[in-house]
């Protein structure tokens, strides 16, 4: 394996279903290469930017999103299908609210700051596909920073200000305007895009390719 280090950009949401089943599949990758030369950067992507800041009831979104139960059954019935072949259960019954993400990306920025970035991700998946919890709600996010060692009072304090707000709209308008349309979206080495929520065999390859020139 080379010394070099290699970026892995990763633009996300984290409501995106499919950005939580890519993290997992990266991260069976990562287990079976511990060695491996990536350094992961974690970017916001609003799957619903025109959400209301407060969020609104899920069956109404599902209704205006996908046109009914129909709709939604069809959209999600792929995303089931690929979690259970993983061993997760993602928890749609108790999922209430489809939060507004902007305040759980500034969350996710502020703990990249404290290098604990990939541990507010984790957190915000588990709390939102495990436990079915509003990721917008202040509370939530205050016990999220907790639980991964960050001062809640303080993330709390921030969240109750515009702090970062612009900059995170910022960043995700220019990731749309440089064509990212979807997410999750890996950027490997600044250069190389790869979307969607890859299988494990297809890091495994990146990284034999790595080792083997270098870089990418």
């Amino acid at each position: 394996m080379t010394d070099q280090t290699v970026t892995l950009d990763i633009l996300s949401d984290p409501i995106c279903p499919w950005c939580y089943i890519g993290k997992v599949q990266l991260d069976t990758a990562l287990a079976a290469a511990p060695d491996h030369p990536f350094v992961i950067q974690w970017h916001p992507f609003q799957l619903n930017p025109d959400m209301p800041r407060g969020g609104m009831d899920r069956r109404e979104y599902l209704e205006a999103k996908f046109g009914g139960q129909k709709g939604a059954v069809q959209a999600y019935t792929p995303v089931v299908e690929r979690a259970g072949a993983l061993g997760l259960t993602i928890n749609f019954e108790g999922m209430k609210r489809t939060p507004n993400t902007l305040d759980a990306h500034r969350l996710i920025h502020w703990a990249g700051i404290e290098r604990k970035q990939t541990d507010a991700v984790d957190a915000l998946f588990h709390a939102y596909f495990i436990e079915a919890r509003d990721i917008g709600a202040h509370d939530v996010l205050g016990d999220i920073a907790d639980s991964i060692g960050m001062d809640a009072s303080l993330v709390l304090k921030l969240l109750g200000t515009d702090e970062d707000i612009d900059d995170i709209r910022t960043r995700d308008t220019h990731s749309r305007e440089m064509g990212i349309s979807s997410v999750p979206t890996f950027i490997v080495a600044g250069k190389h895009a790869v979307p969607g929520a890859q299988p494990p065999e297809l890091w495994a390859k990146v990284i034999a390719e790595i080792a083997e020139q270098g870089s990418l």
